[in-house]
């Protein structure tokens, strides 16, 4: 089998696809991630479902970042979770809060964050609780 050939339709989905990850970095350079305003965000939003110590609905996200997605210790996730080859960043936990359907098709969390401002403080938060 050969190398893969990218069509027009592929090339430009992929810059469109960059521009928008370096529109979304921008954004969170000069917004300056703020890990406390993160907190305030992740208890409104995210503690629903999710906790930093024990899995709920969703799993735990104490030490999420470096952690292989699908890998937190207990949690059933679904198979397309388990099975995907990512390990949590910045960059990867940026993308999956934005569309996590788009990154990760026929996982099962049903929520997204559209502000990417909102994005880099949740990060900021999950970064900072890694390190207790």
């Amino acid at each position: 089998m050969g190398p893969r050939r990218r069509g027009p339709t592929t090339k430009l989905h992929m810059r469109k696809r960059l521009a928008c990850l370096l529109l979304s970095a921008i954004a969170c350079a000069a917004h300056g991630a703020d890990a406390e305003r993160g907190r305030m965000l992740y208890d409104r939003r995210c503690i629903g479902c999710h906790s930093l110590d024990a899995n709920r609905v969703g799993p735990a996200h104490r030490g999420v970042f470096g952690r292989k997605a699908g890998a937190a210790k207990d949690y059933d996730y679904s198979p397309a979770l388990r099975n995907a080859r990512l390990v949590w960043d910045a960059q990867t936990l940026d993308r999956w809060l934005a569309d996590p359907e788009q990154l990760v098709p026929g996982q099962r969390m049903g929520y997204s964050v559209s502000e990417a401002a909102d994005r880099a403080d949740l990060i900021a938060y999950l970064r900072e609780q890694a390190a207790r």
